[in-house]
């Protein structure tokens, strides 16, 4: 299975303040992020973010952009699009990441 690190920006102002949760470390949203590893879109992204689609709901909103940085199969992942450039040279050590984070 490959692993991929990912990017992602989203606009806060569209996020519908109905859909936030109260859970026992703090206040979650739920989202959803759809990936095209292949592909870039005209701005350099590679899927977008959107809140999880809701009961009864046919698409769920829009929040903002993902884009696929790295990869442990091609390593850092250079943008096919000249705005955005990558100028890291080497992959991440996973395993030298904070081991307190969640997931």
């Amino acid at each position: 299975m490959s692993k991929y690190g990912v990017e992602i920006k989203i606009d806060v102002s569209k996020i519908d303040k109905d859909r936030l949760f109260k859970g026992k470390k703090g206040t979650y949203l739920d989202m959803t992020v759809f990936l095209d590893v292949d592909n870039q879109g005209q701005f350099g992204d590679n899927g977008m973010v959107t809140h999880k689609k809701g009961e009864g709901e046919e698409r769920a909103p829009i929040l903002g952009n993902a884009t696929v940085f790295w990869s442990d199969d091609s390593q850092w992942v250079k943008p096919q699009s000249n705005t955005q450039s990558n100028a890291h040279t080497s992959a991440p050590d996973l395993d030298d990441m904070d081991s307190s984070i969640p997931f």
